[in-house]
């Protein structure tokens, strides 16, 4: 007997290891299989979570994984590779997102033109017969160099570029400068789709930019407002920026300018009519006296010829006697203006 007994209380011992699959409940726990979540709302038994804390928890999670663990067995399962695997429902419990979830991408600008005039993109055939050289060739990718070298063997000069120009040499700089304002044009829609404020003439930060460059950004974004920079205020000392390209960047530049200036408009026609009101006239003092002197010696002359009318007597002797020697003045005669007065009569 003792030994039923031993062998009976070593398989209970055994027994006692492995809990039973049943769990009971007070309330109803709420699964959600497909995220693999269970939710316990009953409450804990405050004198066991005081005085046996660890082994308290420990069995209450056991507890409610065997419930978790019971839902899955009852789901349909299959065998993968030897191994049994369990097709998960649809969640249904919302969980929090730390960050709210991404929007659907921005459009460019090319696929918002092609949205509004309803272009559907076509897919390209990869060759194309050419009848120039009357065979198949690539349209893009590889060897499509080859054949547009082979195409155009000989370009022809228009007759308003200069004959030695070599036209080979242009189509490849148009060719690169259409490639490098595409590159240009995908920044800009990268920047547009991230939201970065950013200026037309590149302005990269004061690290990276010269000063000609935020001279040419401080330019293009005084000019950026409806006035075309007409009532922006300027700083002490600021200059213009100059230079290539600048009236391209600045926007409006190519129109032409306003008449509206910073002056209010009763002001600037208070100006005008001053000006044409108190307009004097500009006065020549040494033009109106060569004028006078003229006159002068137009009626001297006019006078001589009267008085030799009037007497037709020829003058005695060789000469008359104030041809000979004429008498000095004695400084009382007329001075020419602006001629500084002697101060006496100078002697021989």
């Amino acid at each position: 007997m003792d030994v039923v007994k031993e062998v009976l209380a070593k398989h209970q011992k055994e027994l006692d290891k492995y809990k039973p699959i049943t769990v009971e409940k007070h309330l109803e726990c709420r699964l959600d299989v497909g995220t693999m979540l269970i939710t316990d709302p009953n409450d804990f038994d405050d004198l066991e979570l005081k005085n046996n804390k660890e082994q308290y928890l420990t069995a209450l999670t056991r507890e409610n994984t065997q419930l978790l663990i019971n839902e899955i067995w009852k789901l349909p399962t299959e065998r993968v590779d030897e191994s049994i695997v369990a097709k998960l429902p649809e969640p249904t419990t919302v969980l929090p997102r730390l960050r709210k979830p991404p929007g659907p991408r921005p459009l460019t600008k090319w696929e918002k033109f092609a949205k509004e005039k309803g272009i559907s993109k076509k897919k390209k055939d990869k060759k194309t017969y050419d009848e120039t050289m009357d065979k198949w060739v690539p349209t893009y990718g590889f060897k499509r160099a080859e054949a547009e070298k082979a195409k155009d063997w000989v370009l022809e000069v228009p007759q308003n570029v200069d004959p030695n120009t070599d036209m080979f040499q242009k189509k490849i700089d148009l060719r690169n400068e259409k490639v490098a304002k595409n590159e240009i044009q995908r920044m800009k829609n990268i920047v547009r789709a991230k939201k970065i404020d950013m200026p037309r003439s590149g302005y990269l930060g004061p690290e990276a930019a010269s000063s000609s460059q935020l001279l040419t950004a401080v330019t293009v974004a005084k000019s950026s407002t409806a006035s075309v920079g007409k009532f922006q205020n300027k700083l002490p000392k600021e200059k213009e920026a100059r230079g290539l390209g600048i009236k391209e960047l600045i926007p409006g530049g190519k129109r032409k300018q306003s008449h509206i200036s910073q002056t209010p408009e009763k002001e600037a026609n208070l100006d005008l009519i001053k000006s044409v009101l108190n307009k004097k006239p500009k006065l020549d003092v040494s033009k109106a006296i060569s004028m006078e002197k003229r006159d002068n010696r137009l009626a001297r002359e006019a006078e001589g010829e009267n008085e030799g009318k009037k007497g037709n007597k020829k003058p005695k002797g060789k000469g008359s006697r104030k041809a000979v020697g004429k008498k000095s003045k004695g400084n009382r005669g007329q001075r020419a203006p602006g001629k500084k007065a002697q101060a006496g009569r100078k002697r021989r």
